[in-house]
């Protein structure tokens, strides 16, 4: 469906769940990637693998944490020098503290707020220079950026203000020739979802007030990457694209 050859796609987070469901596609479309993780060596390893199976070329690996600016330097350092130019960022990273507000504390805010949120922007500030006037930015939020959850208050605040910065880089950017998207995803069993300690209600919930009767999966999300980041979206700017199966329309408040 998509033809991505030529094109190069940097996605953050990209070696395991949702990441690597976008990366795959991408190498499928005919993309050079390159891969950024931070600690499981090994779900970085398997993924370069996967993605080399798929398209021939062994993608990038780049280590580093995206809410520190030396890190992003480095990385972006190492995607000029392999690659001189880049197509898509993907901006898919995130991390969090999941506990009730009255147990949140400055550090805890501050770290989900850097990985979720500065993370764009700072990412944004490198790649575009980088893009040459032709370039996708996709943001990879959540369902709690616009309702309330269960010891989601410090990632539900850190994805509204990612949401909120998708806006405003869109209206710096789109006269360069470069779309500034989001894609915001209702619940998906990944693994990141067994960090919840209220993990198996969320699934109960979701399926119940989902009008698909199915659960997103890691594959739904990044299909709506890759039609963010085609042509067919070119005069889509600033837009938060939700893949949930009509949960939030149902939800009840």
């Amino acid at each position: 469906m998509f033809d991505f050859a030529g094109k190069k796609a940097f996605i953050t987070g990209g070696t395991r769940g949702i990441g690597l469901a976008i990366a795959t596609k991408m190498a499928r479309a005919g993309a050079d990637v390159a891969l950024n993780y931070l600690r499981n060596k090994k779900a970085a390893e398997e993924a370069v693998a996967k993605i080399k199976a798929i398209s021939g070329k062994e993608p990038l690996l780049l280590k580093g944490n995206v809410a520190k600016d030396e890190d992003i330097d480095e990385m972006f350092k190492v995607l000029r020098d392999k690659w001189g130019g880049i197509s898509f960022l993907v901006s898919n990273a995130a991390s969090g503290v999941l506990k009730p507000s009255k147990e949140l504390t400055y550090h805890h805010w501050q770290w989900t707020m850097d990985i979720n949120a500065y993370a764009l922007l700072a990412l944004s500030r490198s790649a575009v220079p980088m893009m040459k006037g032709n370039g996708r930015i996709v943001a990879v939020s959540s369902l709690g950026a616009t309702h309330a959850f269960n010891n989601y208050a410090a990632v539900g605040s850190s994805k509204a203000a990612l949401e909120s910065l998708v806006r405003h880089l869109c209206v710096e950017y789109a006269e360069h020739g470069i779309n500034v998207n989001a894609v915001s995803a209702s619940v998906v069993d990944t693994e990141a979802l067994t960090h919840f300690p209220n993990r198996d209600t969320m699934l109960n919930d979701s399926l119940v007030w989902t009008p698909a009767k199915k659960l997103v999966e890691p594959d739904d999300v990044a299909d709506g990457v890759m039609i963010l980041c085609s042509d067919l979206t070119r005069m889509v700017h600033g837009h938060t694209f939700i893949i949930d199966g009509g949960l939030s329309i149902k939800l009840p408040g």
